[in-house]
């Protein structure tokens, strides 16, 4: 019998011990500091890093504080994935502003981070969701075939019958190949000559 008690106050130890280590993980994201990530051999850019801790406070409750507690590295990459973030939690105007304080030369090379951050959006079929983050692509990079296409979708099924016919004529004159994405873009533009 003393075994038992043994072995169970054994097994409730260990329970707690690993509760309370996975508590420290999730501290420790919470005071995430970006400088850090870069350390050691094979490690992943600071940009990349930070972006992917802070990616589950890119939403409109969280982004702007988590952005003062953990501000972004400084470099055009760092603006690219902040942009990103305020992006996913719907902040356009901040996003575009971030894109706008780069040099020229560099606000194409955000907007593909920002359609990276987004694509996965669209992807899922919420093209509702992700078509203001594809506009704000195409403001950047106006032959962005997918981004086109995401926000041509996004207009038709909010029903701007005129903005999505717009994107989704450029997107088939960006993209040549005969597929699922073509079909579906000539579909929905010949249901457009319809109405």
């Amino acid at each position: 019998m003393r075994f038992l008690y043994l072995a169970g106050y054994a097994y409730v130890a260990l329970a707690a011990l690993f509760w309370l280590g996975g508590q420290r993980v999730d501290d420790a994201q919470l005071h995430f500091h970006p400088q850090t990530a870069n350390s050691g051999s094979g490690s992943l850019p600071a940009e990349i890093a930070w972006f992917r801790a802070m990616r589950p406070y890119c939403n409109p409750v969280e982004v702007e504080t988590r952005h003062r507690w953990t501000p972004a590295p400084q470099s055009h990459e760092g603006a690219a994935y902040s942009a990103a973030c305020y992006a996913l939690a719907g902040k356009i105007d901040r996003a575009r502003a971030l894109i706008d304080d780069l040099p020229a030369d560099e606000r194409w090379r955000a907007a593909g981070v920002v359609f990276n951050a987004g694509h996965s959006v669209a992807d899922a079929g919420d093209d509702e969701a992700a078509g203001p983050i594809m506009e704000l692509v195409v403001e950047y990079w106006p032959n962005h075939y997918m981004a086109l296409y995401h926000a041509g979708m996004s207009r038709y099924l909010l029903g701007d019958g005129a903005a999505a016919r717009q994107h989704l004529e450029s997107f088939l004159r960006h993209y040549q190949q005969d597929d699922g994405w073509t079909r579906n873009a000539r579909v929905v533009l010949d249901r457009l000559e319809l109405e």
